[in-house]
């Protein structure tokens, strides 16, 4: 099945701003001079950065650490596929708020939904498809029965 970008920014933007995604999915990050090109605006490969942070720091925050994961259960999270749409450059000093949400679970897979704001725009959305593996034959995995339990109570 094909998860394809928000037809409708609107609605992802105001999904956004109305609280409707989870508190705990949400990171605040300055842009600094690393993260910007010539032009002063950041890189676009950047908020590939911002959007993994944000994921591993909600998983942290709901008591999942990938270290963790890989060294007691032999699973690793890898990128599998992305989907992105640049709308708005970020300069040097915006303070940005990278939003996440997970909108379908399957038996080793993990579709998110991310956007990056400053204030009340959106300036960048994707949608990232992350698969469980093995850590050994780094093949498709099931993920862990209290993971996926865990992932299904914050599922958009």
């Amino acid at each position: 099945m094909r998860h394809a970008l928000p037809v409708n920014i609107n609605s992802f933007t105001n999904d956004m701003l109305n609280d409707k995604w989870d508190t705990q999915a949400r990171l605040d990050i300055r842009v600094y001079y690393e993260d910007t090109d010539a032009g002063g605006i950041v890189y676009y490969a950047n908020y590939l950065k911002f959007f993994e942070r944000a994921r591993t720091e909600w998983l942290r925050n709901l008591g999942v650490n990938q270290s963790d994961v890989a060294e007691q259960n032999q699973r690793l999270f890898v990128v599998k596929k992305v989907e992105i749409q640049y709308l708005k450059p970020a300069r040097l000093d915006d303070l940005i708020s990278v939003r996440s949400r997970i909108t379908q679970l399957g038996s080793a897979t993990i579709h998110f939904e991310q956007g990056a704001l400053r204030g009340g725009e959106l300036l960048c959305q994707s949608t990232i498809q992350i698969v469980c593996v093995d850590a050994n034959t780094l093949r498709p995995s099931k993920l862990d029965s209290d993971l996926r339990t865990l992932l299904e109570k914050v599922q958009d």
